[in-house]
C-alpha cells in the first residue's frame, strides 16, 4: 500500500493513473473517451464520453451478484419505535417498483423530482429510483418552511414530488404534506403534475384529486416491474441540492453522475477505510449533502450496510445511539461535533450500558471539532476521532486524515491534509499564498477533482461569481472559509470568512475564540458572534451553555474567567464585549447554530426574511428562537 504522500502526489501529477483504475472497478455501459475536459474551465468535466448509471452501481451490481442476501439499508427509528432491514435484492426490488411508478407518472430522463420526506427508507428508495430512470432528484430537508420549499420548487421546477404525510421529532408530528400543499399553492410555477404520498398513519391529511397519488396503492397496482437502468452520460446531472448563500437566495448545487460515483466509491476505502464486514452509520439527514454521500451513495457503491436513523441523539434517552451501535455491530460512525458536544453533557453511564466494542473509527465534519469534545470522545470511545472538512459543493472530503491510505498523526482540531485530488492553499485578500502559520482564505486551484459541483442550477453566472471571481486576475475556487496551514502542512479552519471578527482592524476567527472558551471546565457549548461596536467597529459576544452541575450563582465568576482566558490565550484585543449564558443555543435541525438569530436577538434587530434566514430552520423555529434568546438576554 502506498503512503498518503505518494498517493496524494500521484493524484495531482498523474490523475489518469490514479482515477482510471478506481473507475474501472465500477460498471460502465460505455468507457470514457477522455478522463478530464478542462477546456472550458472552471466548468470541469470528468470521464467524458463514458456512460453509466448510479443506481445500477449502487444496487444492481450487488443485488445480482454475491451480495444479493447481504444487508444493504438498515432503518432504525426510535421515533416510530420501528426498524427494518433491506437486503441488496430487496432494495433492488423496491427501487424497481418505484421506478416503474415514476415512469408511468410520466417522469423521464432529465426531469426533476422533488423529495420532501422524513428519514424513512422510502426516501432512499426514491433517490435511487430517480437516478435509475435518469431523473434528477432534489431532496429538500423535511423541516423547511412553506416559503423555503416554494422557492426550491420555483427554481428546480419538478414534474413530481415524493412526500410523506408527516415526520416525527421527539414524538411530535411534523406535518409535511400540509406544508407541501401550502408551498405548491405559493409556488409561481405549475410544473408539478403528481405528488406521491406515503401514509405513515401519523396525522390526517388531504389528497387533491388528479394530482395526489397514494404510495402504497400505486405499489400494489404496479406489482414488481423491472425497469432497465437508463445509460447516463458521466457528465449528466444526478441531483440538485440547495445550500444557503450570502444573498439569502438558496444555491442549487448540481452534481454529475460519473465523477460523483467514482469519488464516493474511492473515498469509502481511502478516507473511511471501510470494506467487507463493516457497518457504516452516518448520523446525518438525507436533506443534507452528508446524507446523500454517506447514508445513500457511498456505502451502497462500496457494498456495505448503511444505517438510516430517524431521531435525535438523546431521544428517548441519551443512550440510544450507543444501543444502535451495539444492535447492528456498527464499525464506523460519521457524525457532527454538535452531536458530540450534546452527548458529552450526559453521564458516561449511558454509553457504558451498551457494548460498543465493534466501533473502530469515529469521523466528524460539518464544523470544526473543538479540542475538549475531541478529548472527551477519544477517552470515552477509545477509538480514533477523525475530523475532516468538506462542503455541500464538494460532495466529499477536501481535507482529511485518509486512514485507508495511512493514518497520519492526529492533531486535535485539525482536519489534517488535502484529500486526494484536492489542491488547497491559504491566500491573502489578493489571492497570493501566505506564509505557513498565517491566516488567510482557504482556496483550491483547478482543476477540481471528480465529485465537485458541476455548476449552480440555472445560474452559471452565480457559480462563476460566488466561487471563482473573488480574486482579481486569479482563478481560484473560494471555499468561503478562513484557515491556517501549519509548518507540517496541516490545515486549521477558523470559521466562515464572514464569521471572522474585525475588531479595530484585527481579524480574529470565531473558531479561535470558541476553542479557547470551550476549554473552560464549566462550558458545555459556546458560540461567538460578531456584534456592532461604535468604537471598534465589531466586538465579540460570547453565548454559552453551562454544564448541568453549575449553579446560577457562579455565572458572574465564570464570565470573568472566560474574559481572562481569552486575554491570556489570544490577547486583550479579543476580550469579549459581553458573555451571556443561555439554556440552549438556537440551532437548525441539521445542528448548525443560528448565529444571525443570536445577533439579531441581542442587538434588537428586525430578524428579516424568516424563511431563508437559516437553512434548515422553519419560520416557527426562528421566531421561537428569537423570542427565547431575547427573554434570556
Amino acid at each position: 500500500m502506498m503512503s498518503y504522500q505518494d498517493t496524494y502526489q500521484r493524484s495531482i501529477t498523474d490523475p489518469a493513473s490514479f482515477w482510471e483504475p478506481l473507475a474501472e472497478e465500477l460498471r460502465w455501459f460505455r468507457k470514457w473517451d477522455r478522463l478530464l475536459d478542462d477546456s472550458n474551465a472552471p466548468f470541469y468535466r470528468w470521464f467524458v464520453g463514458g456512460q453509466t448509471n448510479l443506481c445500477y452501481n449502487a444496487v444492481d451490481r450487488h443485488a445480482l451478484g454475491k451480495r444479493r442476501g447481504q444487508a444493504a439499508l438498515i432503518w432504525e427509528s426510535p421515533e416510530a419505535n420501528q426498524s427494518r432491514t433491506f437486503t441488496y435484492f430487496e432494495l433492488y426490488r423496491e427501487v424497481n417498483r418505484l421506478a416503474g411508478i415514476l415512469r408511468d407518472m410520466g417522469v423521464s430522463k432529465g426531469d426533476r423530482v422533488l423529495i420532501y420526506m422524513p428519514m424513512v427508507p422510502e426516501a432512499v428508495i426514491g433517490m435511487l429510483a430517480c437516478v435509475r430512470i435518469g431523473a434528477i432528484h432534489s431532496v429538500v430537508f423535511g423541516g423547511f418552511s412553506v416559503d423555503a420549499l416554494a422557492n426550491r420548487i420555483d427554481d428546480a421546477q419538478p414534474v413530481a414530488v415524493l412526500a410523506a404525510e408527516a415526520g416525527l421529532r421527539k414524538g411530535s408530528p411534523v406535518k409535511l404534506k400540509e406544508m407541501l400543499d401550502g408551498a405548491l399553492t405559493k409556488a409561481t410555477v405549475g410544473s408539478v403534475k403528481h405528488v406521491l404520498v406515503l401514509n405513515r398513519g401519523i396525522v390526517p391529511y388531504e389528497m387533491q384529486d388528479g394530482r395526489d397519488l397514494d404510495w402504497q396503492e400505486q405499489i400494489t397496482k404496479q406489482g414488481s416491474p423491472l425497469v432497465d437502468p437508463v445509460p447516463m452520460e458521466s457528465t449528466d446531472p444526478s441531483y440538485i441540492l440547495y445550500t444557503s448563500g450570502t444573498t439569502g437566495k438558496p444555491k442549487g448545487v448540481v452534481r454529475d453522475t460519473g465523477g460523483h460515483m467514482v469519488a464516493l466509491y474511492a473515498s469509502m476505502s481511502q478516507i473511511y477505510n471501510v470494506g467487507d464486514g463493516d457497518v457504516f452509520w452516518s448520523t446525518s439527514d438525507i436533506g443534507w449533502v452528508v446524507g446523500h454521500s454517506y447514508i445513500v451513495y457511498g456505502p451502497l457503491l462500496k457494498g456495505v450496510p448503511t444505517i438510516m436513523y430517524e431521531g435525535r441523539p438523546d431521544y428517548p434517552d441519551p443512550g440510544v445511539w450507543w444501543r444502535v451501535i451495539e444492535k447492528y455491530g456498527v464499525t464506523c460512525v460519521f457524525s457532527a461535533p454538535t452531536a458530540l458536544r450534546g452527548l458529552r453533557k450526559f453521564p458516561d453511564r449511558w454509553m457504558k450500558q451498551s457494548d460498543i466494542s465493534s466501533l473502530r473509527l469515529f469521523f466528524t465534519a460539518g464544523e470544526p471539532l473543538d479540542e475538549p469534545s475531541y478529548q472527551w470522545a477519544s477517552d470515552a470511545l477509545g477509538v480514533p476521532i477523525i475530523d475532516h472538512y468538506w462542503q455541500t459543493e464538494s460532495g466529499w472530503s477536501m481535507l482529511a486524515n485518509s486512514v485507508g491510505l495511512e493514518q497520519l498523526p492526529l492533531k486535535p482540531g485539525s482536519p489534517t491534509k488535502p484529500a486526494v485530488g484536492h489542491r488547497l492553499q491559504v491566500v491573502d485578500e489578493d489571492g497570493n499564498p501566505v506564509p505557513k502559520g498565517k491566516k488567510g482564505f482557504l482556496v483550491e486551484q483547478g482543476p477540481l477533482p471528480p465529485g465537485m459541483l458541476l455548476t449552480l442550477w440555472n445560474d452559471e453566472q452565480r457559480y462563476l461569481n460566488d466561487y471563482w471571481r473573488y480574486f482579481k486576475n486569479k482563478s481560484l475556487y473560494l471555499t468561503g472559509d478562513y484557515a491556517i496551514e501549519d509548518e507540517d502542512g496541516y490545515f486549521w479552519l477558523l470559521g466562515r470568512a464572514d464569521e471572522v471578527l474585525n475588531i479595530a482592524g484585527h481579524r480574529i476567527g470565531t473558531r479561535e475564540l470558541e476553542e479557547v472558551i470551550s476549554a473552560h471546565p464549566a462550558i458545555a457549548e459556546v458560540s461567538v458572534i460578531g456584534i456592532r461596536d461604535e468604537l471598534k467597529g465589531e466586538a465579540g459576544l460570547v453565548v454559552a451553555v453551562l454544564q448541568d452541575r453549575i449553579a446560577a450563582s457562579e455565572t458572574d465568576m465564570i464570565a470573568g474567567e472566560i474574559r481572562q482566558l481569552v486575554r491570556e490565550r489570544i490577547g486583550a484585543i479579543a476580550t469579549p464585549h459581553a458573555v451571556r449564558f443561555v439554556n440552549a443555543l438556537p440551532k437548525t435541525r441539521s445542528g448548525k447554530i443560528m448565529r444571525r438569530v443570536i445577533r439579531a436577538a441581542y442587538q434588537g434587530d428586525h430578524i428579516g426574511d424568516l424563511s431563508t434566514i437559516e437553512d434548515g430552520a422553519t419560520v416557527d423555529m426562528v421566531r421561537e428562537s428569537v423570542k427565547k434568546m431575547r427573554e434570556q438576554f
